[in-house]
């Protein structure tokens, strides 16, 4: 089942942030492309990993305490007198371990509780990585000179990423984005997604243009609208 992205922005906020972009780059000649992604990955792996998990804890409650599963069963049969054998044991683990995969596996189906068992470390990664991609996608080589820039914003993990090109990355060491997205994210902790972009957008903006001024010949050489994913 294909769920429907939700639309995080407006058209005036999005306007906003397009307007953010031309204005931070009439002053330098670095090239920004901003993307805002709904979610990075959908962490299939992490929910298959969790219903293994349940389906494993399933199976070692059974090989502790198979009486009381067993137990059950002759309750359901209406029968005293059963002889189980170890065949009888497999049988019932399997199916045990079986239901209990498969509703661990319906439950996580439910985004926001697999979102939320996502450890932290796992969505830096994929949050990163999506970053990376996008990032070769929309700005990496597309100017002449190597100066684009991404702002990534992924909203359901709350993360932001700044990917920069070769001539930029050589110019300003990655940790002074960390003002950029400091600011940004102090907005989206408010509510305020379309602020926090145009916030970012205006740090880095100065940034480049200490790093990298707008020279005469300048041209606008990628688009400056919003991205979204």
């Amino acid at each position: 089942m294909t769920q429907q992205q939700p639309s995080w922005l407006d058209d005036h906020s999005r306007q906003r942030i397009s307007n953010a972009v031309a204005a931070a780059e009439s002053n330098t000649a670095g090239e920004i492309v901003t993307i805002l992604a709904d979610q990075s990955d959908d962490y299939g792996d992490v929910a298959l990993a969790w219903s293994a998990l349940v389906a494993f804890a399933a199976l070692t409650v059974i090989s502790i305490w198979p009486e009381f599963y067993l137990s059950k069963l002759a309750w359901f049969r209406s029968s005293w007198n059963t002889e189980w054998t170890a065949a009888h044991a497999f049988a019932i683990a399997t199916v045990v371990a079986t239901l209990k995969f498969g509703s661990a596996w319906l439950l996580l189906l439910w985004r926001p509780l697999r979102l939320a068992l996502v450890p932290g470390p796992v969505r830096k990664a994929r949050v990163h990585e999506r970053a990376i991609a996008a990032f070769r996608i929309g700005a990496e080589r597309r100017t002449r000179g190597r100066t684009g820039i991404l702002i990534y914003l992924s909203m359901r993990e709350h993360r932001a990423e700044i990917v920069a090109d070769e001539t930029i990355a050589t110019r300003v060491d990655p940790e002074v984005w960390g003002d950029a997205l400091s600011a940004m994210l102090a907005e989206l902790k408010q509510g305020q997604v379309a602020e926090g972009m145009c916030a970012a957008v205006d740090r880095v903006g100065a940034i480049l243009a200490q790093h990298l001024p707008r020279d005469a010949n300048d041209e606008n050489e990628l688009p400056d609208r919003l991205i979204e994913l």
